[in-house]
């Protein structure tokens, strides 16, 4: 039998490999940045172009790289960050496998520009699917570009699972933030399409999260410090009552490098035990610092997963830090044994010794006495303490006088009074051979119950208002035709300008709804009207739930993007199980549910009700 079992070429090879390192633009932001990083630069500038479908590219005034280094770069399992297999235990950079470049190169067109301080001119290279196709000397300023164009060109398939430029950008964007907060001592910049979307200076790492999650994020942060020989803290937590329904505010960095640890995340949630509302994530941004040697970086293609040598001790630590943090600064109820500052003695008072206080008793005071029968000293202290003339006051017996015991008389002393008696509304058509029977009832507050000619109908309350709503909100902003009621007071509302962004690009539809903005910047929003029946306290928690869901599941069409907004909204304002509803109001969601163009399910396609036939029902009884 012949052999079957062969080498694969080069290219194939490196296609492979750059399916573990390049899953979308993002990911090439991210190993380009990272190793601008690693080259010492202190201004880093991202530049893309539609998404980074056309073009990704970063520009560093790092070291630079020689001219044998240039093209070495680009070969597979090439790098100067380790020599032998014991120093993967002791990384103290972000690349290091030396796949990045050769995998980029293998599936785009990649430009790069590079030169060294000492050196006069710089180098030029361009390769195209892994084949270089020049190599020349040119004038270039210190530092390194490179332009990766076209991805995925000679992989169509690869780039038809790319999602739409609003998904592909806010990948990029999250990448942006992670590698931008994880060095506040660096300058980024980030154009997208000519436009300029961040622009954060050499600064502290306090200033880094307010100028990239917007300035009301100042006032959200609580300092955690914490040092001890197995592990260093240092970063901010948000308050409780700023926490989000999402985890978008949430970054662990291990060593400069960001991670995602659900282990230690669920440290930071148990810290805000008994803080946080049921659904809602707290924000945080800690650093923390370990010994490399107590981790493993490379169990991971993108790097994002760390294995550390003691978990549990960090878990406790980091529990007990972020706790400690919450009390200090009175976000968390804690027992205070220090005293009062106002309960001691004054500086002054330190060596004089307790005067016993003067009791003066009138042993001559009596109070059952007549008015005449009081001394003239106790007379004589009352009028000074009062500083009126007190009228002679007659015997206890006086209160008695004009009351007789029961009699006809006391009778007639109450014969005027009259009472108040409510008042009683009957109905004009109140007829007594008429009985009003309840056709619904409420179920454990979840289930409105109704009789058939069959048998008998249960509804899912939660349900079946979701599926009313989805379908009012549909219609208006298909016909784009909704009403909506002013606000006397403007509603104010911050978010980051990443989610700014995306209540921008549903603005339109939310407005066909009854929203009305008067102002939409980075930080801020303004609303003026609202859709009618939506109280105003609702519309911060409509507003963060329509981020969450379209930061899970971004549409890529405009009747997807409508379609996305009545769920969100419809799941916002539909009444939640629990809510009582009286005979009334059971009866209108069982007619409005029947009236719906599809009731049997929910947006989400579950059952919104289920029937049971009197045959069924008369079988549990055999």
């Amino acid at each position: 039998m012949s052999d079957i079992i062969q080498l694969l070429p080069d290219h194939v090879a490196n296609q492979i490999a750059a399916g573990e390192v390049v899953q979308r633009p993002a990911s090439v932001v991210k190993e380009l940045m990272e190793n601008a990083i690693d080259a010492n630069a202190t201004e880093i500038k991202l530049i893309i172009k539609d998404a980074g479908k056309t073009l990704v590219q970063v520009i560093d005034n790092g070291k630079g790289m020689s001219v044998t280094d240039a093209r070495l770069s680009f070969e597979r399992h090439a790098t100067s960050k380790i020599r032998a297999a014991e120093d993967l235990f002791q990384l103290s950079t972000k690349g290091f496998r030396g796949e990045a470049l050769a995998s980029i190169a293998a599936i785009a067109h990649v430009e790069l520009k590079t030169k060294q301080d000492t050196d006069d001119l710089g180098t030029v290279l361009v390769i195209e699917g892994s084949e270089v196709k020049s190599q020349e000397v040119s004038v270039t300023p210190t530092g390194t570009s490179v332009s990766v164009k076209h991805l995925f060109f000679n992989i169509p398939a690869r780039r038809n699972f790319l999602k739409s430029d609003t998904v592909e950008l806010r990948h990029i964007t999250d990448e942006f933030h992670r590698v931008a907060l994880a060095h506040p001592n660096i300058a980024f910049a980030f154009y997208h399409n000519g436009s300029d979307l961040f622009n954060v200076p050499q600064e502290n790492y306090r200033q880094r999260v307010v100028h990239i999650f917007g300035t009301k994020t100042n006032e959200k942060l609580v300092p955690v410090e914490e040092e001890t020989e197995v592990l260093k803290i240092s970063g901010f937590v948000g308050k409780p009552e700023f926490s989000k329904k999402t985890k978008s505010e949430q970054y662990f960095f291990v060593n400069q490098r960001f991670i995602k640890s659900p282990y230690l995340n669920h440290a930071i949630k148990s810290a805000y035990e008994g803080l946080l509302k049921d659904g809602y994530h707290p924000s945080y941004f800690l650093n923390l610092t370990v010994d490399p040697k107590s981790i493993d970086i490379n169990i991971h293609p993108t790097k994002t997963e760390i294995k550390f040598d003691d978990e549990h001790t960090l878990y406790a630590i980091l529990r007990s830090a972020v706790k400690h943090s919450l009390g200090q600064f009175n976000i968390a109820p804690v027992l205070d044994f220090e005293q009062q500052s106002n309960f001691n003695t004054p500086y002054e008072y330190k060596d004089k010794s307790a005067s016993t206080p003067a009791i003066e008793v009138d042993r001559s005071f009596n109070p059952f006495a007549d008015d005449g029968s009081f001394s003239s000293s106790n007379q004589k202290r009352s009028s000074q303490n009062s500083g009126f003339k007190s009228a002679p006051s007659a015997s206890w017996e006086s209160m008695y006088v004009g009351l007789e015991s029961k009699g006809n008389n006391s009778q007639s002393d109450f014969s005027q009074v009259t009472f108040e008696s409510d008042t009683k509304n009957e109905s004009i058509f109140s007829d007594s051979s008429i009985e009003t029977t309840k056709t619904t009832f409420q179920l454990q507050q979840k289930y409105i119950v109704s009789t058939l000619k069959s048998g008998m109908l249960i509804i899912d309350q939660n349900r079946a208002h979701q599926r009313i709503l989805y379908e009012n909100f549909l219609k208006h902003i298909t016909i784009q035709e909704a009403t909506s009621q002013q606000l006397l007071f403007p509603l104010q509302l911050h978010y980051t300008p990443s989610e700014t962004k995306i209540i921008e690009d549903l603005k339109t539809n939310l407005e066909h709804t009854g929203f009305v903005f008067s102002e939409l910047n980075n930080n801020e929003i303004t609303i003026t009207g609202v859709p009618v029946g939506v109280p105003e306290s609702e519309v911060s928690i409509i507003l963060e739930q329509l981020i969450s869901d379209v930061e899970n599941d971004v549409p890529d069409t405009n009747f997807s993007t409508s379609d996305l907004l009545a769920k969100s909204m419809a799941k916002s304002l539909a009444i939640k199980n629990g809510q009582s509803l009286n005979s009334t109001e059971q009866e209108h969601m069982v007619n409005s549910l029947f009236a719906c163009k599809e009731p049997n399910v929910s947006p989400t396609n579950r059952p919104t009700f289920i029937t049971m036939a009197v045959d069924d029902i008369e079988k549990k009884f055999m």
